[in-house]
């Protein structure tokens, strides 16, 4: 594995190959066997990886569950980054359920229950929007914080003035934020800001909902219940799913010495800005593969410049749930 990095100025060192655990909840990425999730978990432990990504929504909270009883009798080995925001939004109204600190800091308590622990490394406020709440959040964030319930905060959207506003208030350390070589629109703003105000930034999407990992072509059929159902289902949608194949062919052309998943796990481990990555996998193979990339090393400077011939620096477009 890579040195570990320090996510922002919370005092947190973490290996830079972390794992995300939206899949193992459940109900969006296809089916799921929790025994191999766990099994999956405990191979990122013995393989050096310590961050582990979830959120109190993923699988209904199925995610957090499972690796509360994967951390069992060893939770030190761990950094948790959990999420909340999402559970009873109220989408009429456009704001969280989270209307007061207090409130906060009981849903938070949830997390807790959930995981199976007495404190969590990284909370992160999960609306990735600007609504009425956010001072809420801040403030019981930094009360548990204060209480020793967790040991930094930050916010997980790649909306630039949200972002703005959010760290302007507080001292919340990291930002997650969706960023892949078919997605480089992070350079523009968010990343220079980041490193102005030294804040570590989690990369979600880094293998572009599986766009990257070079398994799909223009036929490619996705199971029931998994969301990419829609990149064939709606027109627009498989418009630009047909586009991205595209990308994706030529970045195989152009590297054909590496796997593309490697290629773009390396190419986020590459950007100086990036604290971790956390691509999901529901199974030791896939987690191996992810693993393996980093064992790998950072690109070097004429690979950028082939990767840039095909997408441009800053280049690329957002994908959900950017």
């Amino acid at each position: 594995m890579l040195e570990k990095r320090e996510l922002g100025q919370s005092g947190i060192k973490v290996n830079p190959m972390g794992l995300g655990l939206w899949a193992m909840g459940g109900t969006t990425w296809g089916a799921t066997d929790d025994k191999e999730s766990i099994n999956t978990i405990d191979q990122a432990l013995e393989l050096g990886v310590d961050f582990f990504d979830t959120a109190d929504v993923y699988g209904d909270g199925h995610s957090e569950v499972l690796l509360g009883k994967a951390m069992k009798g060893r939770r030190d080995k761990f950094v948790v980054g959990t999420k909340i925001g999402w559970i009873d939004f109220d989408g009429e109204a456009k704001h969280s359920s989270y209307l007061t600190p207090e409130m906060l800091i009981k849903g938070v308590e949830n997390n807790l229950k959930r995981l199976n622990t007495n404190y969590i490394d990284l909370l992160q406020w999960h609306v990735n929007f600007r609504d009425t709440t956010m001072e809420s959040f801040l403030e019981g964030a930094q009360h548990l914080k204060d209480s020793g319930k967790i040991r930094a905060f930050g916010l997980s959207t790649s909306d630039y003035p949200y972002i703005q506003e959010f760290y302007s208030q507080g001292d919340a350390s990291s930002l997650q934020i969706d960023y892949s070589i078919l997605n480089r629109t992070a350079e523009k703003e968010i990343f220079p800001f980041t490193r102005q105000k030294q804040i570590g930034t989690i990369i979600r999407g880094g293998l572009a909902m599986g766009l990257l990992t070079g398994k799909f072509d223009a036929d490619s059929e996705f199971s029931k219940g998994d969301f990419r159902e829609s990149w064939k289902s709606d027109s627009d949608q498989h418009e630009q799913f047909l586009k991205d194949i595209a990308v994706v062919d030529q970045l195989k052309s152009a590297f054909p010495d590496q796997t593309l998943a490697q290629l773009a796990l390396r190419f986020i481990l590459s950007n100086s800005s990036v604290s971790i990555v956390i691509p999901g996998a529901k199974r030791i193979d896939q987690l191996k593969s992810n693993v393996a990339s980093a064992e790998l090393g950072l690109l070097s400077q004429d690979e950028m410049k082939r990767i840039d011939k095909i997408v441009s620096p800053g280049g690329g477009r957002k994908i959900w749930p950017a």
